[in-house]
């Protein structure tokens, strides 16, 4: 394989032009066609695919990533992405059937059209550097959009890939690419977009969400959080540890979505640590340090805040703590602290360490992580059905794995998205063809009807009453409470809702079908 060349940042004066043309081609309305829209995606799969091997080994330079973890994160995960979108495509961008429509006014035949927003911009994240940055680019292309994407400057040989991949295969009409640091981004921020879709971390997301809110620009926020564990006395204690580890471990612990802290209850606090250690054996006989089975931090930066981290920590090291800031290698690290002032858990580590609080009770586990972070990008519980539900009830998150972990976070087809200051929107699967789309409300009155139409026009009086007549009755008295309704009771067979019903009037003629036939023969 040729050897990466380094990367070349844009220059700052023609990303006006880039963004002007790309978006006076949507407004020719090329990406509209559906089969354009699969054509592209098509080529974005073979891009991907011809390029595999220079996507790999982009992934080894920037994050030390072995091949193995190359193609689940990263390859494999997008181009199942782009598979499952063309193979959906038709089905979500057909027009839809308003629901609840009144009977009166089905006339007017409601619909929702999903039309293309315009011209989108994606900035893309360093840890998954290629997932996150095609990922999103394969909703906006299967919406209709046009964009331009500026990969991380901080994973440089991905970035110079990823161009390859979309200056090579994709429209460059409608497809773009721009590359740099601040000054470009900053320059981007000052064109007018449709959308903005960032991923990356809370800092820069404000100063987006900032200039986006001058134009009213909408933006899709894919943030992190402080995403506590809980593991109870209830929970299977060995497989908690095996996939907490796991999540810690995988990408060298530089995944948002990951576990930041975890709440262990006391009695089975030495337990947990014991399987951790017999799992960190078994999925590392020789250790960490010279298998391509673990990553590297992505810079020396990343390396020197993580260990800052560590560094400021009161807490005791049960497992782990090698470095090499030269290697930018720093061994999966178990802590056990006592603090929530630690600094483990008063910021993000975004890296292989897992500071563990032993609690007294599920009631301590619930308070500290509303209080560390309330709203978080994932939750992760472990124990039985009932504590499992008792989080999930009483602590907020963008998502959840239960007795997992981030799970929820590696099913292409499941939208995934944060809540509250973890990030806003949501994306993959239909979600992602969701977001990059408008749901435009369509409705068609025919000229018949205009006598039908006479009560809104003026002079009103006269009509007061006949407005009245077509005004809903509520069922629910002024205290709240629903009234019973005699006639609703028989007509519904006593079900609670109409759907309950018409399940009871299906049942009902089932049976006297079943009872006929008993009877003919």
């Amino acid at each position: 394989m040729a050897e990466i060349p380094a990367l070349e940042p844009t220059n700052v004066s023609i990303i006006p032009e880039i963004a002007d043309h790309v978006r006076s081609t949507f407004l020719t309305h090329k990406t509209r066609s559906l089969e354009f829209r699969l054509v592209q995606l098509r080529k974005l799969y073979w891009g991907l695919k011809d390029n595999a091997n220079a996507i790999e080994a982009a992934c080894k330079l920037d994050l030390g990533k072995g091949t193995y973890e190359s193609n689940l994160s990263e390859l494999n995960f997008c181009t199942n992405t782009i598979i499952y979108d063309i193979n959906n495509l038709e089905r979500w961008a057909k027009d839809e059937n308003s629901p609840d429509v009144p009977l009166d006014m089905m006339v007017l035949r409601p619909k929702i059209r999903k039309d293309p927003l315009g011209t989108v911009l994606i900035i893309g994240p360093y840890n998954f550097p290629v997932n996150l940055l095609i990922c999103p680019l394969a909703g906006a292309i299967a919406a209709g959009n046009t964009a331009v994407v500026k990969p991380s400057e901080n994973a440089p040989s991905v970035a110079v890939v990823m161009q390859k991949v979309i200056e090579g295969y994709l429209d460059q009409s409608c497809y773009r690419v721009v590359q740099g640091a601040v000054a470009q981004s900053t320059a981007l921020l000052e064109r007018k977009w449709d959308k903005i879709f960032y991923t990356g971390g809370a800092s820069v997301g404000t100063i987006i969400a900032k200039k986006a809110a001058e134009t009213l620009t909408p933006v899709i926020l894919e943030l992190g959080g402080r995403n506590p564990a809980i593991v109870t006395k209830n929970a299977d204690i060995r497989l908690a540890a095996r996939r907490l580890l796991w999540g810690k471990v995988h990408n060298a612990g530089q995944v948002c979505v990951s576990q930041n802290y975890t709440l262990i209850d006391k009695e089975v606090f030495d337990r947990f640590v014991l399987e951790m250690r017999k799992a960190m054996k078994e999925y590392y006989p020789n250790g960490t340090r010279n298998t391509e089975d673990f990553g590297r931090l992505i810079n020396n930066r990343q390396w020197q805040r993580v260990k800052r981290l560590l560094d400021d920590s009161q807490g005791q090291i049960l497992m782990g703590g090698d470095m090499d800031e030269s290697d930018r290698y720093i061994e999966p690290t178990v802590i056990q602290i006592s603090s929530l002032t630690d600094s483990l858990m008063v910021e993000e580590s975004f890296g292989p360490l897992m500071p563990l609080l032993p609690v007294s009770n599920l009631d301590e586990a619930i308070r500290i992580a509303n209080e560390v972070h309330a709203t978080p990008l994932a939750m992760y519980p472990f124990g039985n059905k009932m504590e499992t539900d008792r989080c999930l009830a009483e602590i907020r998150s963008g998502g959840v794995s239960v007795n997992d972990g981030f799970i929820h976070g590696s099913l292409p087809t499941l939208a995934f998205g944060g809540i509250g200051d973890s990030g806003h929107g949501a994306y993959r699967g239909k979600a992602s063809f969701d977001c990059f789309s408008h749901a435009r409300t369509i409705t068609s009155t025919p000229g018949w009807v205009e006598f039908l139409l006479g009560v809104r026009y003026p002079p009103y009086k006269g009509k007061l009453k006949m407005m009245r007549r077509m005004e809903l009755k509520p069922d629910f008295d002024r205290e709240g409470k629903v009234k019973f309704n005699l006639v609703r009771y028989i007509l519904g067979l006593g079900a609670a809702s109409k759907t309950g019903g018409l399940v009871r009037y299906l049942v009902v003629l089932l049976a006297a079908l079943g009872l006929q036939q008993y009877f003919i023969m």
